[in-house]
């Protein structure tokens, strides 16, 4: 029998639950407006976007993609999709068998995808790259300006004078306004809801004088960050399939990939700059121009729609996204912080919208630029993914589910490969599902549990709980089939163990000692537990390996009344490779259900320790949230306001509103999504601190899991 200490505190919580819940409607239009983004500074950080979840459109401050060499600097300008992705030739036949490497896990042989590197076999090496590069997410094509001086030659990012910049977040609409030699140019941009396309309008006078044309570029896809190559225009095709008064369609070719995209303008007409380059040139007669730009994994046969109706539709969307679903007031909040964190859930919600509510678990840096290729990470989906859930969005998340179902089949074939039960989910993998070559990511174990956290996410709020489990407990039992093979059974101890070999979530520790690292053991626990609980509502057999295995798992380690990394750490507060990366021991309560394996009194004091002694620069966007509920979890709302709030390095939150964490990741959306989960958990049960400062209204927020 397990005994937990709980804090009086969590009684408090509980009867004062609903304490912050507004008794009269939210002003949403005046919640959201008054976070409208408005930019006066060229920086290569502020660029802007548009988009609809499956496809997004990043402008420079011409509201278009009119000086792409100066924002690779900073957040480049992307036009990627859902769909969008390509693989390189693979004459070479690389594949998954080149890079299998065997390692002892207790007296047993199991192979793990190696990422080969220099020094090692060259074949395993080449077909590493290959696998970890391919597919990977392109760039679909530059729309921007071409707009000349009155000496006839180009202008460039320093000739863009009076610039001012909004995107109004109630409408989703960007609107640019700037001046080149004092004439003014106004440049109105936005995406459709349910095509992957982007309309504009532009007027100047310089469309009269000949200056301005809309400027089409066609890029080579490539893997790197940015997803563009201009610079290879022999290694794909542009072809125009048709071209009429006011439309063309181009189909685009590369390798064995292709895609379409069909443009449609009010006036003027189109022409072949070189190879891959197009402009419009409007009718020398008008001061304003409209054009959409659709883009389409099959062939378009229909007419795109013009300006006006993407902007309504457009408007009428964005209406509906916030007037439904959850909204968080801080406005009768007197805290110095409050404004800025409603600032940072407003447009963190916003963000997510347009780069992760598509059908594929999203990556890092979402629809605007490679990160990672491109691909995405299955550990990150719980970041990516719950709050869609919390804030009354569950479609998103259940649309993002049936993912896992496609690439179930691959899921089996790895936990059979490895000698274990059920699907073993991978780590950094595409949308076929196919795991990448790594040095880390294939021992990761800690995405295993969380198809089961999110069916049962979606269980608890729904209407139709019967069809929940009908339709998720194939995901629920197949992960716990492979959580409870994959336990060690340690006859000596009479208990369960994790590892070796892995790595935790804390990626800081190594494979070859890492033993029963704290938070996913009770991650393990909670989630054997759940699927136990889902096999009794269905009426069916429960296994005997999975009520073993959850009843002797491991209790976290613990020395001098703080919680370890793992069970091997037994210095984790004095050795600093112990106090670097995810601080991810927090996350046993707070990111998980209470359990009676955690001491909230020891957590209380492993938190403690870790504001005072981690390595802050080594963290990442998302453990700041994780933090802050892991105090709240506990009856510290004061201190889970400082994590959340906390002045570090990756805590960083642009004028876009992007989580910044270096120049190479300066765009970070599980810092986003996990600020919104953080917010929605806090206002539902109360942990938000108890006092004048934080009088905070929200409406339309549902549960999290117990």
């Amino acid at each position: 029998m397990r005994v937990c200490i709980k804090l009086t505190t969590t009684i408090i919580i509980i009867l004062m639950s609903f304490s912050c819940k507004t008794d009269k409607g939210i002003n949403r239009y005046d919640l959201v407006s008054r976070h409208n983004i408005v930019n006066s500074i060229i920086d290569s950080l502020n660029s802007f976007s548009v988009g609809n979840g499956t496809f997004t459109f990043t402008v420079d401050v011409t509201g278009l993609q009119t000086f792409p060499g100066f924002y690779e600097r900073g957040i480049s300008l992307g036009t990627m999709s859902d769909w969008g992705w390509h693989s390189f030739p693979n004459p070479e036949n690389y594949n998954l068998e080149d890079n299998y490497r065997n390692y002892d896990v207790h007296g047993r042989l199991v192979s793990y995808l190696w990422q080969y590197g220099r020094g090692e076999d060259e074949r395993k090496r080449m077909a590493s790259d290959w696998l970890r590069e391919n597919p990977h997410r392109i760039h679909l094509g530059m729309v921007g300006l071409q707009i000349l001086k009155e000496d006839g030659s180009e202008i460039t990012i320093t000739d863009i004078k009076d610039n001012v910049q909004k995107l109004d977040l109630w409408t989703g609409k960007i609107s640019s306004r700037f001046t080149v030699e004092g004439v003014p140019v106004q440049v109105t941009t936005v995406c459709h809801t349910g095509d992957d396309q982007v309309s504009a309008r532009i007027e100047s006078d310089l469309i009269r004088e000949g200056r301005l044309k809309i400027k089409i570029h066609f890029p080579m896809g490539i893997p790197q960050p940015a997803g563009y190559d201009f610079d290879n225009p022999d290694a794909h095709i542009t072809n125009v399939i048709s071209s009429g008064e006011g439309e063309t369609l181009f189909e685009r070719i590369q390798d064995d990939d292709r895609y379409f995209v069909k443009v449609r303008h009010t006036s003027g007409s189109m022409g072949n700059a070189s190879r891959h380059m197009y402009y419009i040139k409007p009718a020398a007669d008008e001061q304003s121009f409209e054009f959409s730009c659709l883009f389409s994994k099959a062939e378009i046969r229909k007419v795109p729609d013009d300006f006006a109706l993407t902007a309504e539709k457009n408007r009428t969307g964005w209406a509906e996204f916030w007037s439904s679903g959850g909204a968080v007031d801080f406005s009768e909040c007197t805290d110095h912080r409050s404004f800025e964190l409603e600032r940072r859930v407003i447009l963190s919600r916003y963000l997510t919208k347009i780069q992760c509510s598509g059908s594929l678990p999203p990556a890092e840096t979402g629809l605007t630029y490679n990160s990672w290729f491109g691909k995405f990470h299955l550990e990150m989906h719980w970041w990516h993914g719950v709050h869609f859930a919390l804030w009354q969005k569950e479609d998103v998340l259940e649309r993002q589910m049936d993912y896992y179902f496609k690439i179930l089949g691959r899921a089996r074939e790895t936990a059979q490969r490895q000698g274990y039960k059920g699907a073993r989910w991978p780590k950094m993998t595409s949308q076929d599902g196919r795991e990448s070559p790594s040095g880390v990511g294939t021992f990761l174990i800690w995405q295993q549990p969380h198809p089961i956290f999110y069916a049962e996410l979606l269980y608890k709020n729904s209407e139709n709980r019967e069809r929940i489990l009908d339709e998720y407990k194939d995901l629920v039992f197949e992960s716990a089939d492979f959580m409870a093979s994959y336990a060690w059974y340690d006859e000596a101890g009479d208990r369960y163990i994790l590892g070796p070999v892995l790595i935790p979530a804390q990626e800081s520790l190594r494979k070859e000692t890492t033993i029963n690292p704290a938070f996913e053991l009770v991650y393990w626990y909670w989630g054997l537990k759940t699927a136990i609980e889902w096999k009794e509502r269905l009426g069916l057999e429960v296994p005997e390996l999975w009520e073993d295995v959850a009843e002797k798992i491991s209790e976290p380690a613990v020395q001098d009344g703080i919680y370890l990394c793992s069970e091997d750490t037994k210095d984790s507060y004095t050795n600093p490779r112990y106090l670097s990366d995810h601080p991810i021991v927090s996350g046993m309560n707070g990111v998980l259900p209470e359990t009676e394996l955690v001491n909230n009194m020891i957590l209380g004091h492993s938190l403690d320790t870790i504001m005072l002694k981690w390595n802050w620069p080594s963290t990442w966007g998302w453990d700041f949230p994780m933090l802050a509920m892991s105090a709240a979890a506990i009856g510290r709302g004061e201190q889970a306001i400082d994590f959340l709030m906390m002045e570090a390095p990756k805590n960083r939150y642009l004028l876009n509103g992007h989580n910044y964490q270096n120049p190479r990741l300066a765009i970070y959306l599980p810092g986003n999504g996990g600020l919104l989960t953080a917010v929605a958990k806090m206002c539902v049960y109360g942990q938000f601190p108890h006092n004048d400062k934080w009088k905070v209204r929200w409406e339309g927020l549902n549960e999290y899991v117990e």
